[in-house]
């Protein structure tokens, strides 16, 4: 790793109940980047979480909102540093790697890595969760582009200007997908790199339900999906709406020719309603869309106005 001049990093350790882990997390990062701030995170937990990674010789800060996303915007907000590693506080990352993948980020002056988790065992990757992975990385790579492919991958690095410019909507495990998303919509530079991923240990549990978090990820997605692309969405309903109507709209209106009478009326109404939201729908995407612009040039400009991380 080139680095010119002295690099300041904060290792950043979001952890919710995990006493049995947390001092092998903090003591790999400490033994991996000896010159790093290592901070803890405590999402009230309900064991000795705080007091085993103060002993660790991590630095300990606490956030009552219970949820990761919440977690991440407290410290991405609070800490200042040039470079950010965020990392799960669950033994699964390799502490080992974070040199490499801080490296990346600093030769090609990147502003993400991911590490793309490579599973030292069977047990290491649990098949819901590698299905769900694959599921939602494909969704994301369709409507956005994805040059990731490890969406979920809980093991990042980060420039100063990438953190300082983060919005933070999500408030749970969603916030991995708000991270990759972010970076795409603002066209930033983003690399991946290969790391080992190790099983929990047995005395140690995920909190990630697969199915509810799932579900709230792809809400996120649908939800990005509709602040970013106003206008596909809208253009995409006034097909719909014009199809449904034109389907009810022709039997009246055939019958109408032939008796000159309207005994469908309610038919006729739902059908003039559809052609109406058919023409509203596009003037509504654009609307929207200009307001997405806007959106995306002011958070592309607080991002330029981040001092950028130092030069490799």
């Amino acid at each position: 790793m080139g680095m010119a001049a002295p690099v300041d990093i904060v290792v950043l350790i979001p952890c919710y109940n995990e006493a049995e882990t947390v001092a092998r997390v903090v003591r790999g990062f400490r033994e991996a980047l000896p010159d790093a701030r290592i901070v803890v995170c405590d999402n009230n937990s309900d064991d000795d979480t705080g007091s085993i990674a103060q002993a660790a010789g991590a630095e300990v800060r606490r956030e009552t909102l219970l949820g990761k996303g919440h977690v991440v915007r407290r410290m991405f907000a609070d800490l200042e540093a040039d470079v950010y590693v965020l990392v799960d506080g669950d033994t699964t990352y390799d502490a080992s790697s974070a040199l490499a993948m801080i490296g990346m980020l600093l030769d090609q002056h990147l502003d993400m890595v991911v590490a793309h988790r490579c599973p030292a065992t069977n047990k290491a990757y649990r098949p819901g969760h590698r299905f769900g992975n694959l599921l939602l990385s494909g969704a994301i790579r369709r409507i956005f582009g994805n040059p990731v492919r490890d969406l979920l991958s809980g093991y990042r690095v980060f420039s100063r200007r990438f953190v300082k410019s983060f919005p933070g909507r999500a408030g749970q495990f969603e916030i991995e997908t708000e991270l990759t998303i972010h970076a795409l919509e603002l066209r930033l530079p983003v690399g991946e790199m290969e790391t080992p991923y190790y099983p929990r240990p047995r005395d140690s549990h995920s909190k990630l339900d697969t199915w509810r978090d799932g579900f709230l990820i792809l809400l996120a997605i649908v939800q990005l999906f509709v602040l970013e692309y106003p206008f596909r969405l809208f253009l995409g309903l006034t097909a719909v709406f014009f199809m449904a109507a034109t389907i009810l709209f022709v039997p009246v209106f055939d019958e109408y020719l032939q008796t000159g009478q309207v005994p469908k009326l309610p038919t006729l109404v739902v059908a003039v309603g559809g052609y109406i939201l058919a023409f509203v729908s596009p003037i509504t995407g654009v609307i929207l869309h200009a307001v997405s612009v806007s959106r995306r040039e002011a958070k592309r400009l607080a991002y330029l106005a981040q001092i950028s991380h130092p030069e490799g």
